[in-house]
C-alpha cells in the first residue's frame, strides 16, 4: 500500500476551489503552482494548497476526493477554516 493525498486548492480565502487528488502532493502541488498543466486552476489562478489529508490507498483517495467534489460549497469552506483558519499556503510545509 502507498499513500495518497486529497487535496483543497483556493484562490484566495473564500475564492475559487479545487480539489483533487494525487500520490506526490509536492509534485502535484509544484504542478499546478506552475501551471504546467492547462485547465481549470490556471484559468482561475487556483495555487493556494489550503488544505489536505493523506489516504491510505488510491481507491480510497478516489472515494474521498469524489465525496468532497460533491459537497457543497459551504462545507468545503468549513473544512478548511476548521483545519486552516488563516487560509495560510500548507505547501510551504510540506518539505
Amino acid at each position: 500500500m502507498s499513500d495518497y493525498y486529497v487535496y483543497i486548492l483556493a484562490s484566495r480565502k473564500k475564492g475559487a476551489l479545487y480539489v483533487g487528488m494525487a500520490k506526490n502532493l509536492n509534485r502535484r502541488i509544484f504542478e499546478h503552482k506552475n501551471e504546467i498543466w492547462d485547465g481549470f486552476t490556471q484559468k482561475y489562478k487556483i495555487k493556494k494548497l489550503v488544505y489536505y489529508e493523506k489516504c491510505e490507498d488510491k481507491k480510497t483517495a478516489g472515494m474521498r476526493e469524489r465525496q468532497l467534489k460533491r459537497w457543497r460549497r459551504a462545507w468545503k469552506i468549513e473544512l478548511v477554516e476548521k483545519h486552516n483558519s488563516d487560509w495560510k499556503d500548507l505547501y510551504f510545509d510540506l518539505n
